[in-house]
């Protein structure tokens, strides 16, 4: 990492020095190192930086739109670490170290979280609230995909045949509900991607599937199975959809219809498994070697299960 440390001097000035530079575990599609700049009066502050892992790809609009939806995001009360620099190239972010915990498996299940999760779904709908509020405007570039069309041509392009994910896009094609308004969109708002204290929510990172689309996408990706890791609530493991719901309500002054916030659900839990099908290939194609993106794979038939069990 002697190149990184480097580059990450000069984008921080070059007057300090780069202590304690290590990766971080977890990222299918960013390598994440945190470490300490140290100032010349001895000062230390600790840092995260980012990169795109080689060979992950991805759909998102590359890492200056992020750094630039993170500057929105703060302005517009969204809890999100503070930009501190982009390399040259925008070849990495550096941002603020917000203490607290991600792995969901000790968010839904150590003591030290107990108070944090009766919370957390009212916590997390007035962060999304403050997240759709931002003005689309602000981050050119961002895209307004057709999500459907754009995974069924990624399906087709694998070559591999799923029955269950054929039957899912022809519900959704026939279902599809109005959009009930176009907004920023994070796109990956889950356990994971949210940095969690003894006090709730504390921060929202990897902004890399940001896009424009329907606020329900979000409110939606919080209950796909999958993001429950194998706990009981609907929202994310924790909570409860009248409280997560009533909370962006009472926040952004919009109304959830429930049948849509569910078609939502069943795309997200179909998009996932394609997400699956997409990340454990750039394993076995070897355009990114990586254990974490081999056992992807083999939660394909997990999201089939979960996908038929929400078909009529």
């Amino acid at each position: 990492m002697g190149d990184l440390a480097e580059e990450l001097r000069a984008a921080l000035g070059g007057d300090v020095s780069i202590e304690g530079l290590h990766r971080l575990s977890g990222g299918a599609s960013r390598v994440t190192s945190s470490f300490e700049a140290v100032a010349r009066d001895g000062t230390r502050t600790p840092l995260v930086v980012q990169q795109v892992r080689a060979g992950a790809g991805g759909t998102g609009p590359g890492m200056p739109a992020e750094a630039a939806v993170l500057r929105v995001a703060a302005e517009a009360g969204v809890p999100v670490p503070r930009v501190v620099a982009v390399g040259e190239g925008a070849s990495f972010v550096v941002q603020q170290h917000v203490a607290g915990e991600t792995i969901a498996r000790k968010i839904l299940r150590d003591d030290e979280y107990a108070a944090a999760r009766p919370v957390l779904a009212g916590q997390c709908g007035r962060a999304l609230a403050a997240l759709h509020a931002m003005p689309v405007y602000a981050v050119p570039g961002l895209d307004v995909p057709d999500q459907v069309a754009q995974y069924r041509a990624v399906l087709d392009a694998s070559g591999q045949p799923h029955p269950a994910f054929e039957l899912g896009f022809r519900h959704l094609e026939a279902t599809r509900p109005a959009a009930s308004a176009t907004t920023v969109v994070h796109g990956d708002f889950r356990l994971g991607n949210l940095i969690v204290g003894p006090d709730g929510l504390r921060a929202v990172l990897d902004w890399e599937l940001v896009h424009l689309g329907d606020p329900l996408e979000d409110l939606s990706w919080l209950c796909v199975k999958s993001w429950r890791f194998g706990a009981a609530p609907r929202v994310g493991g924790f909570g409860e959809v009248r409280d997560l719901v009533s909370a962006y309500e009472e926040a952004s002054g919009r109304t959830v219809d429930l049948d849509a916030l569910r078609w939502w659900e069943t795309f997200g839990t179909l998009k996932w498994g394609i997400m699956c099908i997409m990340q454990a290939a750039a394993h076995l194609t070897g355009a990114a070697r990586s254990v974490e993106l081999a056992a992807i794979g083999r939660r394909v038939c997990e999201v089939e299960h979960d996908l038929l069990l929400l078909l009529p």
